[in-house]
């Protein structure tokens, strides 16, 4: 699978750009401001049908416009699917698929898979659970759609039932079988989530762990470990033993909205023993992991996105993992520089087939 072309309209700092991609790497060329993060990003929106820098749609449109547009075509074998998102002020985000809309924006997750590699990565080893959870949630939906829909459903009744609690606070009143209408929903998509995410973490270790060896070029005992309230309990106990902290509280303060992963080095966390260098390969080892996983579960190659590379890495450190990912066969890859003459050399010591684009 391929991205052919893009066009945006609005959209950041672009009033107007058009671009035509090699199948295989794409160099994105300038100095800072310029919007070569902005590229990656209207990449994964159309993929993902968000931005991977988490900001609301709205932050996206161009300054004192109404709307911005973004239109990529997509190759996959022989077919070809012409993908447009259009977000406008005070309305509802439309994403169509050959002219045509979908119903819902879930129904597009997984078809045309990315992954992105950022500066902004280093949140999963420095802050909070959210995040790493994120992460997760982010891959298993591309490749799951039950997962998908078990989890969009999990979180719209978590927030329903949040409402419920502060409802009873405010009232001074409490309605059991009101409250167990949600808890019944929670437990039923919560257990499925929980399952799926340990079968998860299983296959994605091992994979992660060959690669970090490839990457770090030591023999370091690495590991990934999923944490979740439900090891220890069911999620109908666990709901049960924390309902008097639930009302004080007015949130629902345990479930696997709460889950997190321990990424550890020498069996301790790396955010706290891991040099810069060690959590540098941690980070891209995850990503191509991720690539790994969803490639060889959905048969299709994920479009590789990376911002700012040589923030992570030395050019050697660069010119290896472009050697590797080149290997694997993994697709089509996009890649974002301050500086021309630096990625040039590198590109053509491996690969002939690459484009150039100076913003």
């Amino acid at each position: 699978m391929t991205l052919e072309s893009l066009k945006l309209f609005n959209f950041k700092n672009f009033e107007e750009k058009h671009f035509s991609f090699s199948n295989k790497i794409n160099c994105l060329v300038g100095n800072n401001g310029k919007g070569k993060t902005n590229v990656l990003d209207a990449i994964y929106y159309l993929s993902l049908t968000k931005s991977y820098l988490n900001y609301s749609d709205q932050n996206n449109v161009r300054f004192g416009e109404n709307f911005f547009s973004l239109e990529g075509i997509f190759k996959n074998q022989d077919n070809q699917d012409i993908i447009k998102l259009l977000v406008q002020t005070g309305q509802k985000k439309v994403l169509k698929k050959n002219n045509k809309s979908y119903e819902k924006l879930s129904e597009h997750i997984g078809k045309y898979p990315c992954v992105m590699i950022s500066p902004y990565d280093q949140n999963l080893i420095a802050e909070g659970s959210e995040f790493r959870r994120k992460f997760m949630d982010n891959m298993i939906c591309q490749l799951n759609p039950e997962y998908l829909h078990c989890l969009i459903r999990y979180q719209k009744v978590l927030l329903q039932r949040n409402a419920l609690l502060k409802l009873f606070s405010v009232q001074n009143t409490f309605d059991a079988f009101s409250l167990g209408i949600y808890d019944d929903e929670l437990i039923k998509n919560g257990n499925t989530i929980y399952k799926f995410r340990i079968q998860f973490i299983q296959d994605f270790v091992s994979v992660f762990s060959k690669y970090y060896s490839i990457l770090s070029n030591q023999e370091e005992s690495i590991d990934i470990q999923y944490i979740s309230d439900l090891h220890e309990t069911t999620f109908q106990n666990l709901l049960k033993e924390n309902l008097l902290k639930d009302r004080n509280s007015t949130y629902t303060s345990k479930g696997i909205h709460k889950d997190d992963l321990l990424f550890k080095l020498f069996n301790h966390p790396i955010k706290k023993i891991g040099s810069q260098g060690q959590q540098k390969s941690f980070l891209i080892s995850l990503k191509l992991a991720q690539l790994e996983i969803i490639k060889n579960y959905s048969k299709k190659n994920p479009i590789l996105l990376m911002d700012d590379i040589f923030d992570k890495l030395d050019e050697k450190r660069v010119e290896k993992l472009l050697k590797l990912v080149l290997d694997e066969n993994f697709g089509q890859i996009f890649l974002s520089d301050t500086h021309k003459d630096r990625t040039e050399s590198i590109i053509q010591n491996i690969s002939s087939n690459y484009s150039l684009y100076n913003l």
